[in-house]
């Protein structure tokens, strides 16, 4: 499997776990555990373009890949051209970890301990999908639907 090369720079402060983007089995690429991360820690962020809800929505009808967050009813963030190796995280319907909206900034915390090379998932919820887009995550308990 090969990785996506990410910058050699320390990690940042936001980051709080090492994570590796690597092709995904459940869909294109995925972030992946490059250590042990402890059950109910913070993994890390994803920083991106702030936008609003209504440029957003319209922007995320242009592209295939959305990588788009609502982070109040007014105010969302596209981490389409980020660097955050966390962006690749994808949809689980049995996830272990969740995506978290704090101060308007989007963090990712461990559900249980995730092993090292071990796919950082979590259930996207509600999504402009609207139950159009098979589910590939391949859970026992998959919905089926996105």
């Amino acid at each position: 499997m090969s990785s996506i090369p990410m910058p050699a720079v320390a990690r940042p402060d936001y980051q709080k776990f090492d994570v590796a983007v690597k092709p995904s089995a459940i869909d294109g690429h995925g972030a992946f555990a490059a250590e042990r991360i402890p059950a109910r820690r913070k993994i890390g962020e994803i920083r991106g373009q702030s936008m609003s809800v209504e440029d957003a929505r319209i922007r995320a009808t242009r592209y295939e890949r959305i990588m788009i967050v609502e982070v109040s009813e007014r105010r969302a963030i596209d981490f389409a051209k980020s660097t955050d190796p966390l962006r690749f995280v994808n949809h689980c319907c049995a996830p272990n970890a969740r995506l978290c909206i704090r101060q308007r900034r989007v963090e990712f915390h461990s559900l249980r301990e995730i092993a090292p090379g071990e796919e950082i998932t979590v259930d996207y919820g509600h999504s402009h999908h609207e139950g159009k887009l098979v589910c590939q995550c391949g859970a026992p308990t998959c919905k089926g639907r996105l």
